[in-house]
């Protein structure tokens, strides 16, 4: 899998591009959030880890933010719960003074044939993926507009907010909720001097693919839908987050940025 993956030890640098910044990337103790979370650290950036479940994963990432010179707490928050959110915001702010960025990162999936959908696997997927969203992007505005200086609401959506995903539906209808809701908020949020933007990712290699990558027919029937013919790295979107969070992107709102090696503009479904 090292083909797959890129150093992320390097040190925080003083004059990094989100010095003095606070973030919060939900769902950041594994895969993409992991790498957004210590990328934002590496530019100089405090990161606070939400995360689910058992505490290593999320100490794991705490630890190497550390041992490279950043800041960094973990907070368990599931996110599709509006007291949880509070805390995990609140929980931020207390720690680190202020909050300037929040990633909503933090999503969950499960594969079915439309018409065997279990409801309960429907209203799980809607609960995390847009219910979360909608919650972190208030209760973190809330604190944004209460602070008076701004700041950066960033979505990890999915090209899913645009193509079908057959056996997936509630996933698509999250993530096409995302689309939606962050074009609204982006107008909302504006007087507040508040940036509103998603990152849509397409196949980005994280741990959870090592079964389609072990299968060459998988694999090769996913190649086939990227132009670019080779996976994504989560360290790719971690740049693209670090961009639209610092002031380079001050001057865009309510837009998707696909990261997909143009799976998104090729005919098929996934």
């Amino acid at each position: 899998m090292d083909n797959h993956s890129a150093s992320t030890s390097n040190a925080v640098g003083s004059g990094g591009r989100l010095a003095g910044k606070v973030a919060i990337i939900t769902g950041s103790a594994t895969g993409i959030g992991k790498a957004c979370a210590i990328r934002m650290a590496r530019e100089g950036a405090s990161v606070t880890i939400d995360y689910v479940g058992s505490t290593d994963d999320a100490s794991e990432v705490v630890e190497e933010i550390e041992k490279a010179g950043g800041k960094a707490i973990a907070v368990q928050a599931d996110i599709s719960q509006e007291d949880q959110v509070q805390h995990l915001v609140d929980e931020t702010v207390q720690r680190f003074g202020r909050l300037d960025i929040m990633q909503n990162n933090a999503g969950w999936e499960q594969k079915h044939p439309f018409l065997e959908m279990p409801f309960d696997t429907y209203q799980k997927v809607i609960a995390i993926n847009l219910t979360g969203t909608w919650l972190g992007s208030q209760i973190a505005a809330r604190q944004m507009v209460k602070q008076g200086h701004g700041g950066r609401i960033i979505n990890t959506s999915s090209v899913h907010e645009d193509v079908s995903m057959p056996t997936n539906a509630p996933y698509c209808a999250a993530k096409g909720g995302i689309r939606m809701l962050m074009r609204t908020i982006a107008v909302e949020l504006a007087p507040h001097k508040i940036t509103v933007n998603n990152i849509a990712p397409g196949a980005i290699f994280t741990p959870i693919d090592a079964e389609i990558e072990a299968n060459p027919k998988l694999e090769a029937e996913l190649m086939s839908e990227i132009p670019l013919r080779r996976w994504g790295k989560p360290e790719e979107v971690a740049a693209l987050a670090v961009f639209l969070a610092s002031d380079e992107a001050s001057y865009i709102t309510g837009a998707t940025y696909f990261i997909d090696g143009g799976m998104s503009k090729q005919s098929g479904s996934l």
